[in-house]
């Protein structure tokens, strides 16, 4: 017996889309039918997607996107809602990170860090979480179908980890953030989960994995592999799928056994 998700009709914004696991998602969101708003910052990365996925024929639209200004949140997300209507799907991505003892964090990391993994994650959840809950509150009887907002966190979030003091610090933020949102939305049919990914191969990581301290990382994994932005796609769409009413408040590892 087969299975199939089905997105169609939905819209879903997808922020830090313009690279690795974003990029993933909003292809992912867009082949089960979705309308994919991709949100970031290098506009020319995410016009590309956008004709990647239309070449697929897929409906993807493009909008600038810095999660650490306010102005710059309210501000995309107007806009995406203009362009394709009410936001059904969140996946709430951006992240950003630096690799240092914590003796060595100065104010400006600590700043960099946290104002785009923690408090950008958190606003960017708010301004689509607010107009979730309008929406609720004015639709008529049976016509309101809920809200999905997926916090994308980490398992360094859930288990410490040396030299990425202050990214784990942002992640744990985010994990406990989705928690709560959970337990204050969920009345209005809104479902708030996150994903604590382990380690990635990503544009970013990518050379990383062949030099010999990313070899040593390898052999210190449970599998001695890591995974494929694509290991997460069926996480992602069990938890945006419409079928995931029941599921709130989960915070799923997808780290191939790296946190046991």
């Amino acid at each position: 017996m087969s299975y199939n998700i089905d997105l169609s009709g939905r819209v879903a914004l997808v922020t830090g889309a313009s690279s690795g696991l974003g990029a993933q998602f909003g292809k992912t969101l867009a082949r089960a039918g979705a309308a994919v708003v991709l949100a970031g910052r290098r506009l020319d990365r995410l016009k590309a997607l956008r004709a990647e996925i239309e070449g697929d024929g897929g409906d993807a639209h493009v909008v600038e996107l810095d999660v650490t200004d306010p102005d710059s949140i309210k501000s995309a997300v107007a806009h995406a809602e203009t362009e394709t209507g009410t936001i059904d799907i969140l996946v709430n991505n951006s992240g950003v990170s630096t690799t240092q003892k914590l003796t060595e964090v100065t104010p400006e990391d600590y700043d960099f860090v946290m104002n785009t993994n923690a408090r950008g994650a958190f606003f960017v959840a708010q301004e689509v979480g607010k107009r979730m809950i309008a929406r609720s509150r004015g639709a008529a009887p049976g016509t309101f179908t809920g809200g999905r907002i997926v916090n994308i966190a980490s398992m360094a979030g859930l288990r410490p980890l040396s030299q990425i003091g202050v990214y784990a610090m942002s992640k744990a933020a985010v994990v406990h953030m989705t928690k709560v949102m959970a337990l204050e939305w969920g009345r209005y049919g809104i479902n708030v989960n996150a994903i604590c990914p382990g380690y990635i191969d990503t544009e970013i990581n990518h050379r990383h994995w062949s030099t010999d301290a990313g070899q040593k990382l390898i052999q210190m994994l449970p599998r001695k592999r890591v995974g494929q932005a694509q290991d997460l796609d069926a996480v992602l769409m069990m938890l945006c799928a419409n079928e995931s009413h029941f599921i709130n408040g989960a915070v799923v590892q997808a780290d191939d056994g790296f946190g046991l």
